[in-house]
């Protein structure tokens, strides 16, 4: 018998392999929603002809901040930030709690 198993439990599932599953869905989310944003605001780029350079010109930051905006996998990016970005291409930011 392992060291960790547990005969009372054996065959059912793990809590805390299900707590990491679900950080990782959450995490796989929030970085599939970025993705979205990022694709979105690119898209909104290219159709304006609005370089990187120019779109922080627009937003008074630097390229560096404008290349994290725009990494699909960069997740660190702020409501604030999006806000900004969304505006100056023509949109707006949404952001809505949907009940589950």
């Amino acid at each position: 018998m392992k060291d960790s198993a547990n005969p009372l439990v054996d065959g059912l599932p793990n809590p805390d392999d299900s707590a990491k599953q679900e950080g990782k869905l959450e995490e796989f989310e929030a970085l599939a929603i970025k993705q979205a944003l990022a694709c979105q605001i690119a898209e909104a780029m290219k159709a304006q002809n609005l370089s990187r350079k120019r779109l922080a010109e627009r937003m008074k930051t630097s390229r560096s901040q404008i290349s994290r905006l725009l990494d699909p996998k960069d997740g660190n990016v702020t409501i604030t930030t999006l806000q900004r970005a969304a505006k100056i291409v023509g949109r707006t930011l949404r952001v809505e709690l949907v009940k589950v």
